[in-house]
């Protein structure tokens, strides 16, 4: 076989649909083999957290925003559930590549940086929704749930789902080892997380502290996504679309410049 004729057969023009479907059948394929650990434990865990606010902090009989706290909350505990899972699924699938030497595995097929990120952040979308599908599905037995806008909570949740898995991403790549992603966890996904509504209404906050609150990105999903449910938001829907995206553009384009450059995953 010449030499031409071996560069042609490795020569890959447009989008490797092979390629790219086989590092996200991958992705997906990781979480879904160990569904109980990455789905059903964390539908357990959103249950537990409203059990707790419904029967010690006496969420039953409190109302926000004119509706039954445990309605206004179900629906924030789903998507911080989803974003979570999401983070985990793309972080912790590069950290465990990189600590173990398989990286390379992913690096050297004819794969472009945009679907070698596409493939990740994919995965950690789709368990992100389903994670996000099974939580509702569970909740619904104790929350009437009533759908306002479809679009909405579709929109919001693939936005929301697709920030966070893109921050994994760019967190795996820069994490050289567990603890790594532990402080990103520890230090920015939970307290923002927390911080953003999702179990209380923002707009009851002090005047100084609510002006905080809206420069919280992870406020506008929790809020635009509760709000496809319950038709109440605390801010403006535009305004939270147009920072989704932007936050989205911003984290793809740090993504594309890590792997571009081999930041910390090439020697």
């Amino acid at each position: 076989m010449t030499t031409s004729k071996l560069l042609t057969v490795r020569t890959v023009s447009g989008i490797n649909v092979i390629g790219l479907r086989t590092l996200i059948e991958r992705e997906v394929g990781r979480f879904t083999k160990v569904y109980l650990q990455a789905i059903i434990a964390p539908v357990i865990t959103t249950l537990l957290f409203y059990a707790i606010f419904a029967l010690a902090f006496g969420g039953i009989a409190r109302e926000v925003n004119g509706m039954p706290f445990l309605q206004f909350l179900a629906p924030g505990l789903i998507m911080m559930t989803m974003v979570q899972n999401a983070f985990v699924n793309t972080s912790s699938s590069l950290v465990i590549a990189k600590i173990q030497g398989n990286i390379v595995d992913t690096l050297l097929p004819p794969l472009s940086n945009f679907e070698i990120m596409v493939g990740y952040v994919f995965g950690g979308l789709a368990r992100g929704l389903i994670v996000g599908i099974a939580a509702g599905l569970a909740m619904s037995v104790f929350v009437p749930f009533t759908i306002v806008s479809v679009w909405g909570i579709v929109v919001y949740a693939i936005l929301g789902n697709l920030m966070l898995s893109s921050l994994g991403v760019a967190a795996g790549i820069w994490s050289e080892k567990f603890d790594h992603i532990a402080a990103i966890t520890n230090f920015v996904v939970t307290p923002l997380t927390f911080l953003s509504g999702t179990f209380y209404a923002v707009q009851s906050l002090p005047g100084i502290w609510y002006k905080v609150a809206l420069y919280n990105p992870f406020f506008y999903m929790i809020d635009g996504f509760r709000g496809g449910f319950t038709g109440v938001y605390d801010g403006s829907v535009l305004i939270g679309v147009g920072v989704l995206v932007a936050i989205n553009a911003g984290l793809c384009a740090l993504i594309l410049w890590m792997l571009r450059t081999g930041y910390k995953i090439k020697s």
